[in-house]
């Protein structure tokens, strides 16, 4: 990987970062309604991951899906936009926190009922099979999603009819506020496609640089051998499930070590190291991540509200 595209992945890592933090004080201002679901802690996932996509492979996630917009290339404008509820939002206001997409970049949202969304993607893989194309479609979920029947159904289908998915578990080690070890009967989340004949990995989900290793190996293997393929990335949220949790079944010692371990920080450390980019250079690319969200926010904030009129648009497919 060339040093533009490295530095172009720290860019987005600390932009996701500088959103989110900025995003929460705008939800406890009230500017921000409805749940709000931070990626602060997990941005080398995604990061990792869909800097390893082809742009013709679809991507599809669940409602923590801040990051994964940004960096599937939505603009902080849209994304600003629509936490707001502004008709410049990527869903016109729509959608909000947890229903980001775009078509165009082949981003198929962000969806809120969870685990709800693997039978779609088990759908999208479907579909390029009848066209008889190659892409792959990348299926983003959390750990809490592999204990209900979308999962089991959703992987026990790809396999049988040999769908290319990558499936992918953010493992961040709660399901809300429960622990894997309390609602898994495995301890590792990868453990679960052995049932399916399914091939697997488990890897570190706060070292960008493992992740898209892991990843572009991953995506290979489904194009290639035309077979899913389950990838467990193990992170960690820094904040709690959504700005409500109070935050009870864990404590802050725990939060702490993991935040020791910072993934944007493990990140800076191997550039430097690598002589990619000098501290100076990493401060400068930091200051313009800022400034961009704080661009984002003025931008959604002059955004106009949606029409009342409008409420029903967009809900159905007009008669051609």
């Amino acid at each position: 990987m060339n040093k533009e595209r490295l530095l172009q992945m720290y860019y987005e890592m600390v932009l996701i970062r500088r959103l989110e933090e900025r995003g929460a004080e705008l939800y406890q201002a009230g500017k921000i309604g409805g749940f709000m679901h931070l990626y602060i802690g997990q941005e080398a996932v995604s990061t990792g991951l869909i800097a390893a996509r082809e742009p013709r492979d679809r991507l599809i996630t669940a409602y923590r899906d801040h990051g994964v917009a940004i960096n599937a290339g939505i603009s902080a404008n849209e994304v600003m936009a629509e936490l707001l509820g502004k008709v410049t939002g990527i869903s016109k206001g729509r959608g909000g926190s947890m229903h980001m997409a775009s078509v165009e970049k082949n981003m198929w949202g962000g969806h809120a009922i969870v685990g709800g969304h693997l039978p779609i993607a088990a759908g999208l893989a479907l579909g390029d099979q009848y066209a008889g194309n190659d892409n792959v479609t990348i299926c983003m979920f959390g750990d809490g999603a592999t204990n209900i029947g979308y999962f089991h159904e959703a992987l026990n289908l790809a396999k049988t009819w040999n769908l290319r998915v990558l499936w992918v578990c953010e493992n961040n080690q709660y399901g809300m506020g429960t622990t894997v070890e309390r609602a898994s009967a495995v301890s590792e989340i990868r453990q679960k496609a052995d049932g399916y004949g399914m091939g697997s990995e488990r890897v570190d989900g706060m070292d960008v640089l493992a992740v898209y290793e892991a990843s572009q190996k991953a995506i290979d293997s489904v194009r290639t051998r035309s077979e899913p393929y389950l990838l467990e990335i193990v992170t960690y949220r820094f904040r709690g499930h959504s700005m409500g949790d109070p935050e009870r079944y864990r404590t802050q010692g725990e939060v702490k070590k993991w935040q020791a371990n910072d993934p944007i920080a493990i990140f800076r450390k191997k550039l430097t190291a690598r002589k990619a980019a000098t501290h100076k250079a990493l401060d400068e690319i930091d200051a313009r991540a800022e400034m961009e969200v704080e661009k984002a926010i003025e931008f959604a904030e002059a955004s106009p509200e949606p029409e009342l009129d409008d409420l029903f648009k967009d809900v159905y497919v007009e008669e051609v």
